[in-house]
């Protein structure tokens, strides 16, 4: 999934086979990811944004950020930053970057949130996604926020303008599985920047 080469026979990009596979193979594969639910709260009591400005955790730190900064306009407020996915300590699972609920179109996004830098690929970030839409149990993290029972959870990447994602993702001739693959699971990546101290979120 993190490859970034081409196959030299083919010139084809190793996460476009990738993404061909996973299209092929959806249901088994998606089949296989088991639901977790967290018996405590998903919504953690101490998560107020307070944070240390110097942390090497970069990603935490950034997602503290926007969620102190709350408002995001098309895809509302930011409520929460890694919530925990584990029921109990064994539970192989990660946390959800950012939740942000909107009232406009009732819907929860899940944030899969990715550093400036970072090189992980579009690919990557929308499996990792979807796996914790999967894993997640929507129904208790909707109630657990306090949030309509019938509003939709919804799985989307968060990477940085200019950054290697959005460049797979630009790059729409040479990846057509990761586009159909993401239209498939319906995924909807956005794009942040930093602007003087303000972070700002565009649709892909």
């Amino acid at each position: 999934m993190n490859y970034r080469g081409k196959f030299p026979n083919t010139n084809r990009y190793f996460n476009e086979a990738v993404a061909e596979f996973v299209l092929n193979n959806l249901t088994e594969l998606t089949a296989g990811i088991p639901q977790i639910t967290r018996q405590t709260t998903y919504k953690t009591p101490a998560h107020t944004g307070a944070h240390n400005k110097d942390t090497p955790r970069v990603e935490e730190r950034i997602a503290m950020e926007m969620f102190t900064q709350r408002d995001f306009g098309f895809i509302g407020e930011m409520i929460d930053y890694q919530t925990p996915l584990k029921n109990t300590a064994s539970d192989e699972a990660g946390k959800i970057d950012l939740l942000a609920y909107n009232k406009q179109d009732n819907a929860l996004r899940l944030l899969e949130l990715k550093k400036p830098d970072s090189t992980e690929t579009m690919l990557r970030c929308t499996l990792e996604a979807y796996t914790y839409l999967k894993t997640v149990d929507q129904k208790k993290l909707l109630a657990d926020f306090g949030l309509p029972e019938n509003a939709a959870v919804k799985a989307c990447p968060l990477v940085f303008v200019n950054g290697v994602q959005q460049g797979e993702w630009l790059d729409k001739a040479n990846r057509p599985k990761l586009h159909e693959l993401m239209k498939t699971l319906d995924i909807m990546p956005y794009f942040v920047e930093n602007v003087n101290g303000e972070y700002i979120i565009t649709e892909g």
